[in-house]
């Protein structure tokens, strides 16, 4: 390296000068850059939060045209259908009749199925007028829990509740109920047979959280994006009602349901916001 010579006070004091400015420059460049790499950022944030906001939007506009459909024809569908069953129960008491027994059986299921998807429309009516009550998760799951030990015993699966400390919340105890239902039913059919679910509660410094576990084999990341769609569902006899109605539920207790999937299982973590005492 070549040393600089200065023949002269004004030298040295121009390259001092030079040099000085070439080390603003360097920090002002660096400063540009960092300000350029937190507006791209900002930018591509931005740029997900319209793309999500967008996704919700049609996703809610679906709800909204499902929701009208079920409030026009749902109770029309209903009385008829009440009419026929009551028929056919009355015809499967009759002697005669006994080697159709079967048949009938059948046909009153079908019937019940029928009912079922019609219930699940009407869930998703958009202004249902419901009553909030200020209370306790923990109970409300403690007095459900022997439904889903029943419905995980009749599939050969099993399931545990761990309850956390938690505080009261706000909430409609029979939707918070069915939302649990839903995930539950949900935790089940991803297992295989032995599999547990676990349901859990517990507290961080902004939320509520309801975490439902299983032990299934996970959600393909090609359907992750299309959970709580209507009509989307992965299952042969499946609705595609059960999370739109979860998500519906979840949305109006101004709550956010979070998903977890891996090899392990998937995790539904319905976070409600904590109440304002």
């Amino acid at each position: 390296m070549i040393a600089a010579r200065f023949f002269s006070i004004k030298n040295w004091e121009k390259f001092v000068n030079i040099k000085q400015e070439l080390i603003e420059l360097k920090e002002q460049r660096l400063d540009f850059q960092r300000r350029v790499d937190d507006l791209a950022e900002k930018l591509k944030l931005e740029a997900e939060k319209r793309e999500y906001l967008e996704y919700e939007i049609t996703k809610l506009g679906r709800l909204n045209t499902i929701g009208q459909l079920a409030a026009g024809l749902g109770h029309e569908i209903r009385n008829p259908m009440t009419t026929i069953r009551g028929f056919l129960q009355m015809l499967q008491s009759k002697s005669d009749l006994h080697t159709y027994k079967s048949y009938f059986e059948l046909m009153i299921e079908e019937l019940d199925r029928a009912n079922l998807i019609i219930t699940d429309y009407l869930s998703l009516v958009k202004d249902k007028p419901v009553e909030f009550k200020r209370l306790c998760l923990n109970k409300l799951l403690d007095d459900i829990f022997p439904l889903i030990l029943a419905d995980a015993y009749t599939q050969g699966k099993k399931c545990v509740f761990e309850p956390g400390k938690i505080v009261e919340l706000e909430m409609v105890s029979n939707e918070i109920t069915q939302l649990v239902i839903n995930l539950a039913r949900n935790g089940f059919e991803a297992m295989p047979p032995e599999g547990c679910l676990t349901i859990n509660t517990y507290m961080d410094a902004q939320s509520i959280i309801l975490s439902v576990k299983d032990e299934g084999k996970g959600i393909d990341k090609e359907h992750i994006s299309k959970l709580g769609t209507p009509f989307f569902t992965t299952k042969e006899n499946g609705t595609g009602l059960g999370l739109p109605m979860c998500y519906r539920i979840a949305d109006r207790h101004n709550a956010l349901i979070d998903v977890k999937t891996g090899p392990d299982g998937t995790t539904f973590l319905v976070r409600f916001p904590k109440p304002i005492e």
